[in-house]
């Protein structure tokens, strides 16, 4: 017998004939045997009407009682469902997220779940019944017992937390689509269905095709093992599995506010190769990618800034042992990338760097948490260390500080993120996320029939360069002008938007360095929130003086476009494709960030639906069939 958990959105619960026809694959999978815990969505677009409600009485209503009035939607489909069980002679209970245990934070409206008592859920599960839970909603420690909701994909955080908590073999996520897809379907109609994906991969596509997960509910499926699978609600196709490697032993209390990042890794044996001038046109970069795929050099991190002029810098880091021909490389296409536009334009200038160390801190924690990459900067600031360069993703920050600096710098992140530091500092180390041997779930055998999941599995020897392309039109970009280039400028600025609670995607630090009264400064660029750009950039102006910064620009007409997969490590064709994919379509690229497993551009925002067509087709993730996602 397994026990599984089974979430159904808001499509699939969305009038009495779909409650019933759920309630028909809830009998269904119980009468084979397992045991099930539902989470339900509110119906339809209860929650959008009970917003509209809202918004009617007051232009920005209390929190609290927001959180009051939307968690009424869930209960409306809990006990509907229940009694659709019932009628089908199956015993079952609706209980609410208080009920069933779920304690949060006091945070209204984006609570993050703290743990989630049993005892309770548990003996009804071993009486036999199927446990309807109202996703989205918990109820506070403190002891006033408040009402709370968990935000945006509130309901996967509850299915997969309380999978995690009840140790669930698996967790089945149903939906209007039939799994994760390469990209979205409504942009690119033949976005193909994957069979399965890791969870590195997933949390770096957070914003992929139908958005069908939220990145916490992959956070905590990650952290704990947790095997999901997403599955169509109208069909019995085996959907797509979201697969990690096995835990290691995380308790279940703060489930979801526990250490954000579980290892310091670091890399000594790199040097770096930064392309100074080049001109701020198309093709640029596929050219320089191009040739240095060509001579079968491997790079690691790869960063473009923002443009200065008609210009901007590309530098990218390699192993030592090719240091040689990687240069070799780039000095040879450097005169050909001179801008025939303007004979006077400087001639691009290569600038190479030995004795260079990469340090990073990994962990599924940092999500949206914008104190994590601001702490590691502090941490590293007062150890007296300063950053070269900065590369982030959803899973990892790494910055490039000097090989001197290396064994300080790692020493002071262990402590800072209590983690602990081992005597032989290449134990520190773990294994690339790229390339662990992920257990993968045969996705053509039945999920209602299986007990674990790690039982019958399947392996990616050989993954593909690329899983899937994202597209985020929801983004914009500050840059802060001549930032003083010295330990604790990053971490004074990242520091700063994380009071303001902003998070921060990409951070892009110029190469270019100007000395100014005797002064070095850099240029440095990030992407927030559109919704945080304005806020970012009053707050940021309003300290600029006083910190000694220079301008602060904002540019809300970007697109981020990020192509994902564990594949791409070791193949150094990949960044190659995905620019001239982007030249070939006369697409200028603003800026460039790496992590191991994902490559993101920014482009002008009224070429971002263009971009992600080009790239998609680019490394032939097209299919066959046609997905259509209901309105």
């Amino acid at each position: 017998m397994a026990l599984i958990v089974q979430k159904y959105g808001g499509t699939s619960v969305g009038s009495v004939e779909r409650i019933q026809a759920v309630a028909q694959r809830v009998y269904k999978t119980v009468k084979a045997g397992n045991s099930i815990v539902v989470v339900v969505s509110a119906m339809g677009k209860t929650t959008d009407g009970l917003v509209k409600l809202a918004t009617e009485i007051s232009p920005n209503p209390n929190r609290r009682e927001m959180d009051m009035l939307l968690s009424t939607g869930e209960q409306v489909t809990i006990a509907l469902l229940s009694m659709a069980l019932q009628e089908l002679g199956q015993p079952a209970i609706s209980m609410t997220g208080a009920q069933v245990g779920i304690v949060t934070e006091a945070e209204h409206s984006r609570a993050r779940i703290l743990h989630i008592e049993t005892t309770r859920l548990t003996r009804h599960i071993n009486e036999g019944k199927v446990v309807v839970v109202a996703g989205f909603q918990g109820t506070s420690s403190a002891g006033e017992m408040e009402i709370t909701t968990l935000g945006r994909g509130g309901s996967d955080t509850s299915a997969v937390a309380i999978a995690a908590a009840l140790r669930a073999n698996f967790c089945e996520i149903y939906t209007d689509v039939p799994g994760i897809l390469t990209t979205d379907p409504r942009l690119v109609a033949e976005a193909q269905l994957m069979d399965a994906i890791t969870c590195n991969e997933m949390l770096e596509l957070a914003s992929l095709g139908a958005k069908v997960l939220h990145p916490r509910a992959v956070e905590i499926a990650r952290n704990y093992g947790v095997p999901l699978v997403v599955r169509s609600s109208w069909t019995d196709d085996p959907g797509t599995w979201v697969t990690s490697a096995k835990p290691q032993g995380r308790s279940l209390i703060n489930l979801e506010i526990a250490r954000p990042v579980d290892h310091v890794e670091f890399d000594t044996d790199q040097a770096k190769v930064a392309l100074l001038r080049v001109p701020d046109k198309p093709g640029v970069a596929a050219r320089l990618f191009g040739e240095i795929s060509r001579q079968k050099v491997d790079v690691d991190l790869i960063i473009q800034s923002i443009h200065e002029g008609n210009s901007n810098d590309i530098a990218f880091t390699v192993t030592t042992p090719i240091l040689k021909r990687a240069e070799a490389v780039t000095a040879a296409i450097a005169p050909a990338l001179r801008s025939q536009s303007n004979p006077k334009f400087d001639e691009a200038e290569v600038m190479v760097e030995h004795n260079i160390a990469k340090v990073s801190i990994a962990g599924a924690g940092m999500i949206g948490r914008p104190g994590v990459a601001a702490k590691m900067f502090a941490t590293l600031a007062a150890a007296g260390v300063n950053i070269q360069m900065i590369s982030t993703s959803e899973v990892k920050v790494s910055c490039v500080v000097n090989a001197a600096e290396c064994d300080r710098a790692v020493s002071a992140l262990c402590t800072a993120f209590e983690i602990e530091a081992k005597s032989n500092k290449g134990e520190l180390l773990i294994p690339n996320p790229c390339t662990d041997a992920i257990d993968r779930v045969s996705p053509h055998t039945d999920a209602i029939d299986r007990v674990s999941p790690h039982t019958d599995v399947i392996n990616r020897v050989s993954p593909p360069p690329v899983c899937g392309v994202a597209l985020d039109l929801n983004q914009a970009r500050l840059a802060i002008r001549q930032l003083l280039d010295r330990p604790g400028m990053a971490a004074k600025l990242f520091g700063l938007l994380a009071q303001y609670n902003i998070s921060v995607d990409m951070i892009i630090q110029s190469q270019r360095c100007r000395v100014i009264d005797g002064v070095p400064r850099r240029d440095i660029a990030f992407t927030v929130s559109r919704l945080d750009g304005e806020n970012a950039r009053e707050m940021l102006t309003q300290v600029a003086a006083e910190l000694g910064w220079g301008e602060v620009v904002l540019d809300s007409a970007i697109a981020k476009v990020s192509i994902v997969g564990a594949g791409m490590v070791g193949q150094p064709g990949v960044a190659a494709k995905m620019f001239e994919a982007l030249a070939q379509q006369q697409i200028n690229i603003q800026m460039i960030a790496t992590s191991e497993i994902k490559i993101s551009c920014v482009v002008a925002q009224e070429q971002g639906v263009k971009a992600l067509q080009a790239i998609h087709a680019a490394f032939g993730l097209a299919g066959s069939e046609k997905f259509v996602v209901p309105v």
